[in-house]
């Protein structure tokens, strides 16, 4: 069963800048750490300060596997060093979803 986590920001909406070149970086280095990159989305029109991030795996150990691999790269923690450093995310929730697929008749 595939599983996609999905990371809501809430980001201070005054280094948006900041957050958005944090979110580009993990364009590459998520595919190459084992996660099937969604997407990032940044905040357009209406609410200034919420960010999402769309990551799917194959299941729940797949997803630790790929964390620790995430934590071992030298982009990803330089990435993660970047935003603790930078102070642009103030907060982050993950929740981990599953599609809801049609059974047949």
């Amino acid at each position: 069963m595939t599983i996609t986590v999905f990371i809501r920001y809430q980001i201070d909406p005054f280094k948006r800048d900041a957050f958005e070149a944090y979110a580009k970086r993990w364009l590459t280095i998520i595919p190459k750490c084992g996660g099937d990159l969604i997407g990032y989305w940044m905040p357009h029109e209406g609410t200034n300060n919420i960010a999402f991030g769309l990551i799917s795996f194959e299941s729940i150990a797949a997803y630790e596997a790929y964390r620790a691999r995430l934590r071992a790269d030298k982009e990803g923690a330089a990435n993660f060093m970047t935003a603790e450093e930078g102070k642009f995310i103030l907060g982050e929730e993950r929740t981990f979803l599953r599609q809801v697929k049609h059974s047949g008749a």
